[in-house]
C-alpha cells in the first residue's frame, strides 16, 4: 500500500508545485491561527485536515486512525510547542519542522523512514503531552503515555509484516503506561523532556534497533549485548543523577 500511494504522487511539473503548495497551506494555516491566539482553532484545523479517514465505511475507520496516528501525533504535537513557544521566531521554527515532516518525512515508505516517523511521532507526542498537562490526573497522563506508545510501536512493526505486531505494541503500550503511572508520582524534568519521555524514547530506540538487526539476522550476541548494556546504562544514570525531591505529585 505505502508503495502504491507512493507512486501515485505527482513527481514533476505543474502538478508537483501545485501539490507542494497544497501541502504548506497548513504548517502556514497553524502558524496564522497561532499567532491569532486561535490555539483550539489550529488543534481543530489539524484533526479536520484528517478528514479522510472517515470518508469510508465505519468499519474501516479504526484502521484509517491507527494508520494516520502518527501523522496525527507530530501535528498536535507541533501546534502544543508553537503555543508553548515564547517567541515568534521559535514558532516559525516549528512551522518550518512542521512543513519538512509533512514533505519529506511523512511521505517515506523505507524502513529507515518509518522507523523515523515511529520514533518522531512517539518523541514528539509525549514531549507535548508532558509539557502542556504536567498538573493533570494521573489515569490520563497513564492512557495517553500507553496510546502513544501503542501506535508509535503499531506504525514501525508494520513495516516488516511482524505477525505479533497487535500483540508487540500492546507490550510496549503497556510498559510505556505502567513507567507513566510509575513515575508520575515523581515527575521531573531535564529541560523540556520529562523523565518518562526520555526513559521511553531511549529503550524504544534501543529495542527498535535491536528488533531490526534481529529481523536481518545480523544480530550477533555481542551487538546485542552491548546495546542492552547502552539501555541499561542510560536507565541508571538518568534515575541515580535525578533530583528525587524536586517532584511534582
Amino acid at each position: 500500500m505505502r508503495q502504491i500511494l507512493r507512486k501515485l504522487k505527482p513527481v514533476s511539473g505543474f502538478a508537483y508545485f501545485l501539490h507542494l503548495g497544497l501541502v504548506l497551506v497548513l504548517p502556514i494555516a497553524v502558524f496564522i491561527l497561532v499567532r491569532l491566539d486561535f490555539s483550539q482553532l489550529a488543534l481543530s484545523v489539524v484533526v479536520l485536515s484528517k478528514w479522510r479517514m472517515f470518508a469510508v465505511r465505519p468499519r474501516f475507520w479504526a484502521a484509517n486512525i491507527r494508520a494516520n496516528a502518527i501523522d496525527l501525533m507530530v501535528g498536535l504535537s507541533v501546534v502544543l510547542f508553537m503555543v508553548n513557544s515564547s517567541s515568534v521566531l521559535l514558532q516559525f521554527t516549528w512551522t518550518a519542522l512542521y512543513a519538512v515532516w509533512l514533505l519529506a518525512i511523512k511521505p517515506g515508505s523505507s524502513t529507515f523512514m518509518v522507523t523515523a516517523q515511529a520514533f518522531i511521532g512517539q518523541l514528539a507526542a509525549l514531549m507535548a503531552l508532558y509539557l502542556t498537562w504536567t498538573g493533570g490526573p494521573v489515569y490520563g497522563l497513564t492512557f495517553l503515555t500507553g496510546l502513544f506508545c501503542f501506535f508509535a510501536a503499531r506504525h514501525f512493526f508494520d513495516i516488516f509484516d511482524e505477525p505479533y505486531a497487535r500483540m508487540l505494541a500492546y507490550a510496549w503500550g503497556y510498559f510505556g503506561a505502567a513507567l507513566a503511572w510509575l513515575l508520575s508520582h515523581w515527575l521531573l524534568f531535564y529541560g523540556a523532556i520529562a523523565q518518562t519521555t526520555l526513559l521511553l524514547s531511549a529503550l524504544g530506540y534501543g529495542m527498535a534497533v535491536l528488533y531490526y538487526l534481529d529481523h536481518h539476522e545480523r544480530l550477533s550476541i555481542g551487538v546485542r549485548r552491548q546495546f542492552i548494556f547502552i539501555m541499561l546504562a542510560i536507565v541508571v544514570v538518568v534515575l541515580a543523577f535525578s533530583d528525587w525531591g524536586d517532584k511534582v505529585v
